[in-house]
């Protein structure tokens, strides 16, 4: 074994309290797999992660400790931080439901994002296999092009041809979902959603220099998705 490229979570299809948690897979399991990597001589341990956001809830916490384990070990390393899903964050599965013309928007919905599809993720991640500017680094990832939630929501209108129903979700809402939320796998949701609420987008220019990829945009995926 040469290499390892590993993007394994318990969130959110594994998920299983107390047996299958942020702790006990993206963290303990990570690190159980890169002192296994070592200990097998691989030479490279290419880790998905994503990039530090403002709110402390459990998934981030096993991804900072990961990363700092990486960093800590005698492998080389190439931690990879994409930003928002495409496929994810635009999907039924957290509210916006395009097959029935609905979006759920967290915060104002006015900041934009650097979405990317996982399957550029993906491209990079086995890029960064051969390529020296991926050694010893961290890589933080976006899309071709930050777009707002709101704007994505125009893109979805203009490439279905109706419009949707928005219902925003205020910042304040989700802090009080947070401070009350026991279960890990919720609490992790609802700060992904927190950071949705805040984050901006970041230029890809240098990173796409030295990485020559082709990156796919929001509107072939709806369009991919609405027919």
């Amino acid at each position: 074994m040469s290499a390892v490229i590993t993007s394994a979570s318990s969130i959110p299809f594994a998920y299983q309290p107390g047996a299958n948690t942020p702790q006990t897979t993206d963290q303990d399991g990570s690190l159980n797999l890169i002192a296994a990597a070592r200990q097998a001589g691989v030479k490279q341990f290419v880790y998905i992660s994503f990039p530090p956001w403002a709110a402390s809830f459990p998934l981030q916490d096993a991804k900072r400790a990961v990363e700092a384990g990486l960093r800590a070990s005698s492998l080389t390393y190439t931690i990879l931080q994409p930003t928002y899903f495409t496929e994810a964050w635009l999907s039924p599965m957290v509210g916006f439901d395009y097959p029935n013309r609905k979006a759920s928007i967290y915060g104002t919905g006015e900041n934009p994002i650097s979405w990317i599809s996982f399957l550029d993720v993906a491209q990079f991640a086995v890029a960064s296999l051969d390529n020296p500017a991926a050694r010893h680094t961290t890589l933080k990832l976006g899309g071709p092009a930050g777009i707002c939630p709101l704007g994505v929501v125009k893109i979805f209108e203009q490439v279905g041809g109706k419009p949707f129903e928005v219902t925003k979700v205020p910042v304040e809402a989700l802090q009080g979902q947070l401070a009350g939320a026991a279960d890990p796998m919720q609490k992790s949701f609802v700060g992904l959603m927190l950071s949705y609420a805040s984050t901006t987008t970041f230029d890809m220019t240098a990173t796409l220099k030295a990485f020559p990829l082709k990156l796919r945009t929001v509107e072939e995926y709806a369009r991919s998705v609405m027919g």
